[in-house]
């Protein structure tokens, strides 16, 4: 003991508010939107309308393929417990505690009520990564010798290769067939936005559909893991629940908004055509297509000589 309190803390660890990535996808797809805000001025008429509604629709889906690549909610959970705070340690905190998963990796949020307890600032939220370039089983064993409170530990031990609960695989090839899944979404979304500049209406609104189709696999790939047995974690009487994020519903909304967007396109094409043109501006002026000519001025000596 080093003053009556247990040496396992180097340092005070504060929670993360924002994922660097995600910033920077955001930052990215700002940057594009407003660029193009400085240009719509230069758009007569209606047509500036029908610009700005198309481009930050795409826009829009555009970044949420893309950031919800690195977000850490798709499926979360929160409870309040009194538990252990420590290893070798009676004392017993009042906490929330949350669980984030991700495609990457999970987040294990420890809050306390109040935030200082025990003489200590009960607030953490650590990171496990078990991508492609990670060792989730090595961050476990670095938080291990850190001292990280006891709840994050247990809750970060049900995710481990060695864990009985088998949660560790489960959602690692579902997370990374998810991921799969929308990256062909975001490259099929690129392909729509080039038909559509083309342009190639119909083709676009049919690459439309096959973005939204992806996203929706992307969902049922990470949905996969719901229909098997999960450990239950359990912190005295309270338990551990977890259910689908926001990321997942913000998916599934931005790929419903594609089907629509996409059934859209195509059925105006074979109903519709002057208006789906109208709205991306491709309409001719017929004022000027059938403009008749007022004066005309023949060669008299081409005309005697018959030609």
């Amino acid at each position: 003991l080093f003053n009556g309190i247990y040496p396992f803390y180097l340092q005070q660890r504060r929670a993360s508010v924002f994922d660097v990535s995600t910033i920077i996808v955001i930052v990215v797809f700002l940057t594009f939107a407003c660029s193009f805000l400085l240009i719509i001025p230069g758009i007569r008429g209606r047509a500036r309308l029908y610009w700005t509604l198309r481009v930050l629709l795409s826009l829009i889906v555009g970044v949420v393929i893309v950031a919800v690549q690195f977000t850490g909610d798709w499926e979360t959970g929160w409870v309040t417990a009194n538990t252990s705070y420590k290893s070798f340690s009676r004392a017993l905190v009042n906490v929330d505690i949350g669980l984030h998963v991700g495609l990457a990796g999970v987040n294990v949020t420890l809050m306390g009520n109040p935030v200082n307890q025990v003489n200590e600032t009960i607030n953490y939220n650590e990171h496990f990564a078990w991508s492609f370039s990670a060792d989730y089983d090595h961050s476990y064993s670095e938080g291990l010798e850190r001292g990280l409170p006891s709840p994050i530990l247990y809750v970060a031990e049900k995710f481990t290769t060695q864990s009985p609960c088998n949660m560790h695989r489960q959602y690692r090839i579902s997370g990374h067939y998810a991921s799969a899944t929308l990256w062909v979404a975001f490259c099929t979304w690129l392909i729509s936005n080039m038909l559509f500049s083309m342009p190639v209406l119909v083709y676009g609104g049919c690459m439309l559909l096959v973005t939204g189709t992806f996203m929706i696999f992307s969902l049922l790939s990470f949905s996969t893991v719901r229909n098997s047995l999960m450990c239950p974690m359990q912190f005295g009487t309270a338990v551990l629940r977890t259910g689908y994020g926001g990321s997942f519903w913000l998916t599934l909304a931005i790929g419903l908004l594609c089907f629509v967007a996409g059934i859209t396109v195509v059925t105006l094409h074979y109903l519709n055509l002057d208006l789906l043109k109208t709205f991306f501006d491709l309409h001719e002026d017929k004022g000027e297509e059938y403009q008749e000519m007022t004066e005309v001025y023949v060669n008299s000596h081409f005309v005697n000589k018959g030609l």
